[in-house]
């Protein structure tokens, strides 16, 4: 080959990148203007960022400290001094209300990527492959669905510690074959699109196969399940813990911390100590199932003209 050929190589090669590079900066602000459209959407990310930075901030920012506490000071109702009141044992809450929610956020990201990541495996080599794995797998996923979600829950946390550890475990076990399921739903349709064979006849493997061309047609669903399985996820940790079976305490979550309102005498007299979480719990849930459906018309061309 001539240094020109050479030279023509290379150009052709660099075009190509650069080609399939604005190709994907144009997809993504496509989205980008799409989800901006929906201004119910937008309004409900721009909440939900503003929990997740106060989350982030408030407890390096505050003057109380997680471990001390006031015995003085127990119940205090909200004032200048606690703008959320006190505890118990006089702790601020304004402080451990986004102390939790670090706590139950992350939970919920965590299992989250877990079950996606999960799902997107097994419901792909389940749809791609069929035959025997696809057996196995889904035998395995409607054995794990027949299980009576809280109650398995209740039993694994009561045999082994309430221990963050445990829940994610506990969650990510329980929650896998639903996007599994769907995954695989999708894969069975798509492996016999006219693209998906010519794909074959060209010789591509099967992982790009599945990375680079049934993904991309994936995604619509997986952003729609991760943003509803966050939501989902809180709301079990905050049953869960409500019960006395979340993150034990000290540690704060939002989960535990509306637990007071079993007790008759917080439920009446001191709604400082349990609404605020209460309140946190909504808004987030809300606001990831806004956030979801919004992301779901963005990248879906099918919900693009609504």
């Amino acid at each position: 080959m001539t240094e020109k050929n050479v030279r023509r190589s290379v150009e052709i090669n660099d075009d190509a990148r650069l080609l399939k590079a604005n190709k994907s900066e144009a997809y993504f602000a496509v989205v980008a203007r799409q989800f901006m459209k929906n201004k119910l959407s937008v309004g409900a990310l721009a909440v939900l960022t503003f929990i997740i930075l106060l989350c982030i901030f408030v407890p390096i920012f505050s003057p109380y400290s997680m471990q001390i506490y006031f015995a003085d000071n127990r119940f205090i109702p909200p004032s200048y001094r606690h703008w959320l009141g006190t505890d118990i044992i006089g702790r601020d809450l304004f402080t451990r209300l986004f102390v939790g929610g670090r706590i139950s956020l992350g939970i919920a990201l965590v299992v989250t990527a877990i079950t996606t990541l999960m799902g997107f495996i097994l419901g792909g080599i389940s749809g791609f492959y069929g035959k025997w794995v696809d057996t196995i797998i889904m035998r395995l996923s409607e054995m794990i669905l027949s299980l009576p979600f809280m109650m398995t829950a209740i039993v694994i946390v009561a045999l082994f510690s309430n221990s963050i550890q445990t829940l994610i475990a506990t969650f990510a076990a329980l929650t896998w074959p639903g996007i599994t399921r769907i995954i695989r739903g999708q894969i069975l349709m798509l492996r016999e699109a006219e693209y998906m064979k010519a794909c074959e006849a060209l010789g591509i493997n099967d992982f790009s196969r599945i990375t680079r061309h049934l993904l991309p047609n994936l995604l619509p669903f997986i952003i729609v399940y991760a943003t509803l399985n966050m939501a989902s996820v809180i709301l079990l940790e905050a049953a869960l813990s409500f019960l006395g079976l979340g993150v034990s305490p000290p540690t704060p979550t939002w989960g535990n911390l509306i637990e007071p309102a079993r007790e008759m005498m917080n439920l009446i007299n001191r709604p400082w100590v349990f609404i605020p979480p209460g309140i946190m719990i909504f808004l987030t849930v809300m606001c990831f199932n806004i956030v979801g459906d919004g992301l779901r018309d963005a990248v879906d061309p099918k919900g693009r003209g609504r």
